[in-house]
């Protein structure tokens, strides 16, 4: 009775594998096209010169105005040009104002990368899953002669083997390449954020 229960909640798995499987391959070809929208419009557009940025805000110039040029990412402007709109915070209001803009640049990165991060996690499971379920029924059609309900489950396992292999492999490089970019902007402004402080703090001097 046992075993008859096991097969039957194992057999009853299989169509929601299947479904999971489709969906992570469906969201890992989502990721993959945001990628390349990112790749187009965000990073062909970064044009930042960091020692170019650091000389124009040491000199004294308009923030605004620099920062505006600065050639950094449009969210990346709006977090430093957020420093320069509260003349009367105090420096040390001021830095933990920073803090706090970094902190929530940071956890958005963190966030979309989670996405395909949990992808590359899931998907060689549910292939695994959907590669074992099948192949119950299918052994039990060997022991019977029945080659076809055996080949149609050996299809089945493969099947789901390779979609999530592949739905892992897409999101893992996914992954791979958006954490070095993301590292790459919040080096960026992380410097930049330290330069736009000391230029505020010496104007509220």
């Amino acid at each position: 009775m046992l075993s008859d229960a096991l097969r039957a909640v194992s057999s009853a798995l299989q169509t929601p594998v299947i479904a999971v499987l489709l969906l992570l391959m469906a969201a890992a070809l989502f990721m993959l096209g945001s990628l390349a929208v990112e790749a187009f419009t965000e990073r062909a557009r970064l044009r930042v010169r960091l020692p170019e940025l650091v000389d124009a805000l040491r000199e004294g110039g308009a923030t605004e105005a620099v920062i505006e040029g600065s050639g950094l990412l449009r969210r990346q402007k709006l977090a430093l040009l957020e420093l320069t709109r509260h003349p009367a915070l105090t420096p040390a209001m001021r830095e933990s104002l920073a803090v706090r803009l970094v902190a929530e640049e940071r956890a958005r990165y963190e966030g979309i990368v989670r996405v395909t991060d949990l992808i590359a996690r899931l998907g060689p499971m549910f292939g695994l899953l959907g590669t074992l379920i099948p192949l119950g029924p299918g052994i039990i059609a060997l022991g019977r002669g029945d080659t076809y309900t055996l080949s149609l489950s050996l299809l089945t396992a493969f099947d789901t083997t390779i979609a999530g292999l592949v739905a892992a492999a897409v999101a893992f490089v996914i992954s791979t390449v958006r954490k070095r970019w993301y590292a790459s902007y919040m080096a960026s402004l992380e410097m930049a954020m330290e330069c736009v402080l000391e230029a505020e703090n010496e104007k509220a001097v």
